[in-house]
């Protein structure tokens, strides 16, 4: 049973920084939140965008979320952390790291603390490109069908192709790791005072959508699979699990060293994690057949039905279909775009390079008014584009662009693929060409739509979560009018932390399912965007042109 005198701490751990919540467990209200950015990340330590290689330091996320709790406790102020009951956590994924046979990121072992192969290997790094292109071969060899469960391609974002990359680059990490560890599982790991990895408890979310895990199979894919893929992997199966947890049981509670680290109690029961947007799902109050899109940096699409309405259909070309990925006891599916956010980051960067590069160096005003200046510049530029853009009376024949510039997750994941502008004049502004960004982003979700009605999954509604769908009206908008379908914006900012304050909750027996604390928890909408019919005939016209330059592209890719 709910009390209100009980507390939980919702911790979110993305792309460029880490926030924690601490939340009233009796109605979700938030009484306090901080927010840590990674600092080697953001000087843009071991990154090397040229090559698609991104990757964060495990002292980033150790040092976050230290101080975030610390700062919500301090906010609070009294009795607060004596009455904290639970902390679980969301976090980037496939985002995994080598570890020694303690557990221990190999980043964090002398000699390796530099070395960004010991490091964990962000969601959006795509080195492993070669490797999974080498597994979606390798695996048609087999009588079963092991990708069948995460849509039939497996991407060079996830656990296995990550793995055999790094094996590959790097004598040192070879000779130095034990296992390979997604960032959801290690984190309960890392607060439970976890010293043997056999110990460690993965999550079914992870488990089952990056890392090839399901019941069907008795676990993970046989040796067999992996060692005849490369002998690098020889014995890496029997290092890993063969039992997967759901994100309402507990990995344990406080170790002595992070109850005094956090000044919480050692009773503080820590649930099992799970990847930002499953959990952000759940936050921003999912439904059956209702896709939830966590818009961030890229999009995660998440959707949960009745495992008897869905049993025995697969969805093609998705990130994959666990199990009580999102909701226990329902199937969890997840789809996505590699970038959203990012494109549109793009674009900007683009636009202010001479801020940035010539600035600093004018006579005409000081360095500090030329900081100024670009910081205004910059913080302002998407809305001032968003307004023009959306003053734009489009035609058919149009800009027009194509959204894979970190290619494509789904549906049928490629990161090969590139993004494009066509239909440019010496018309087109800058205006002009964000709209098509826009527009060609949402087109992109729409593909995804459409792929589970072809498949036979239903979509009955659209969920808006994150960033961007609070605060573009003019990109929500054109997602109404493309997708032709109502969606409704989720009130907080944050449903991804709140989404593990709701497991977290779960996990320490305040409710006794996750629906109950959806209920009593969520915050609810207050935006909704409705299409307009008018635009959405104009759309679908263009919706057309859009498929047929994602053909042309991919042809091109492929000669």
């Amino acid at each position: 049973m709910k009390t209100t005198d009980q507390f939980v701490i919702g911790v979110d751990f993305g792309t460029d920084s880490v926030r924690s919540i601490l939340v009233h467990a009796g109605d979700g209200t938030e009484i306090a939140s901080s927010v840590y950015a990674y600092p080697r990340w953001k000087k843009g330590l071991y990154c090397d965008p040229s090559t698609n290689r991104f990757r964060q330091h495990p002292a980033d996320y150790i040092e976050g979320i230290e101080a975030t709790i610390k700062t919500c406790l301090e906010k609070a102020g009294g009795m607060v952390a004596a009455a904290v009951k639970a902390i679980s956590v969301d976090t980037t994924g496939s985002t995994p790291v080598a570890v020694d046979n303690a557990g221990t990121p190999l980043a964090l072992l002398p000699g390796l603390e530099d070395n960004p192969n010991a490091m964990f290997v962000l969601w959006k790094d795509h080195t492993a490109v070669k490797e999974a292109n080498e597994l979606n071969l390798h695996a048609e060899r087999f009588p079963t069908n092991y990708l069948q469960f995460v849509g039939g391609i497996y991407s060079s974002e996830w656990f296995w192709a990550k793995l055999l990359h790094v094996l590959r680059e790097d004598e040192e990490v070879r000779k130095n790791i034990h296992s390979w560890v997604e960032h959801c599982d290690w984190i309960p790991f890392l607060l439970t005072g976890g010293k043997d990895i056999t110990q460690l408890k993965r999550g079914v979310c992870s488990a089952g959508h990056k890392s090839l895990w399901a019941e069907e199979f008795g676990g993970l894919p046989p040796e067999e699979f992996f060692s005849t893929w490369d002998g690098l992997l020889s014995g890496f199966r029997e290092r890993l699990f063969t039992q997967t947890y759901t994100a309402d049981e507990a990995a344990g509670t406080l170790s002595p060293e992070w109850a005094e680290r956090l000044g919480l109690p050692t009773d503080v029961v820590v649930g099992i994690g799970a990847f930002d947007c499953h959990m952000g799902a759940v936050g921003g109050q999912i439904e059956p057949y209702h896709l939830s899109k966590v818009m961030g940096t890229s999009t995660c699409d998440m959707l949960v039905a009745p495992m008897e309405e869905v049993r025995g259909k697969l969805v093609k070309g998705i990130c994959g279909q666990v199990p009580g990925s999102i909701i226990p006891g329902m199937m969890g599916m997840e789809a996505g775009q590699s970038a959203f956010g990012d494109a549109y980051a793009w674009f900007r960067n683009l636009l202010v390079w001479p801020l940035e590069n010539m600035l600093q160096h004018t006579a005409l005003i000081d360095a500090t008014l030329a900081e100024k200046l670009q910081t205004e510049i910059v913080e302002e530029m998407i809305t001032a584009l968003s307004k023009k853009a959306a003053e734009i009376d489009v035609s058919e024949e149009d800009e027009l662009a194509l959204d894979w510039l970190n290619g494509r997750r789904t549906p049928d994941a490629n990161q090969l693929l590139k993004g494009a502008f066509t239909g440019l004049d010496l018309g087109t502004d800058a205006p002009r060409m964000f709209r098509s960004l826009v527009e060609a982003t949402c087109f992109g979700a729409r593909k995804i739509v459409d792929r589970f009605r072809e498949q036979g999954i239903p979509v009955k509604g659209l969920i808006g979560l994150g960033g961007v769908a609070r605060k573009s009206p003019f990109i929500m908008q054109m997602m109404a009018d493309v997708m032709n379908m109502p969606i409704r914006i989720h009130k907080s900012e944050q449903t991804c932390a709140f989404g593990a304050a709701m497991f977290a909750a779960t996990a320490a027996g305040i409710y006794g399912r996750v629906e109950e604390a959806i209920t009593d928890m969520g915050q609810g909408f207050d935006l909704e965007y409705s299409p307009d019919p008018v635009k959405n005939r104009l759309y679908e016209k263009r919706y057309q042109n859009y498929s047929r330059l994602g053909e042309f592209i991919e042809q091109q890719t492929n000669l």
